[in-house]
């Protein structure tokens, strides 16, 4: 973990497999953290993604220092590599577990796009993890449609879930079209933090 998140009230946490962090991960987590009013944003790069091809990821410990280069600078993004260090398949619900007792009292929102919450209840222990956070889940424009109130209506009534609509600026970048210009030989300036960008080429990543 880099930075300090003991006596926290108001925590946001922001996982994913981050191959590589780009702009539109740093803005989501910006956006949640001002509309929430949280003092922190926890970045976790995922372990192992049992959802995704693991050859198509890089190592951890890689994804993770990028993560770490793309944070510095914001004095309110901490980066955490609990699920690289816990092994095996990364699931939500266990890294939920762990933070409810390190970050003892913190309320702790779970950031999302809008396409997770029709799929969330695949994962492992949906019921664990909506009573462990409120889930802010990130909408374009602030405007939910109609199918994605009715889900998340649903999901309240299921599992008694809390959650947050959050307001978003939408950004059309994903790691995909990132990894794909690399390997075409395209610039990814400004797509991703230029330390970033600068640890990509220097390490001939995603060639």
């Amino acid at each position: 973990m880099t930075g300090r998140i003991n006596g926290l009230s108001r925590i946001g946490i922001l996982g994913g497999t981050f191959n590589p962090i780009h702009f539109g991960h740093l803005i989501m987590a910006e956006q949640a953290r001002e509309f929430l009013g949280l003092e922190k944003v926890l970045l976790i790069p995922s372990g192992n993604s049992y959802m995704k091809d693991p050859a198509q990821i890089l190592p951890a410990e890689k994804r993770y220092e990028m993560a770490c280069l793309a944070a510095r600078g914001n004095p309110h993004f901490l980066v955490s590599d609990m699920e690289i260090r816990r092994g095996g398949d990364s699931y939500t619900c266990e890294t939920l577990r762990e933070l409810k007792v390190t970050c003892a009292g913190a309320e702790l929102f779970y950031i999302v796009g809008a396409d997770t919450l029709f799929g969330i209840e695949g994962w492992k222990a949906p019921e664990e993890i909506f009573s462990s956070c409120v889930l802010a889940v990130a909408v374009r424009d602030g405007c939910a449609d109609e199918a994605l109130n009715q889900k998340a209506e649903e999901l309240t009534q299921r599992y008694n879930a809390r959650i947050r609509m959050l307001p978003a600026c939408h950004i059309e970048i994903s790691s995909t079209q990132i990894r794909q210009r690399i390997r075409e030989g395209h610039s990814i300036r400004y797509l991703v933090p230029e330390p970033v960008r600068q640890f990509i080429e220097q390490n001939g990543l995603y060639r």
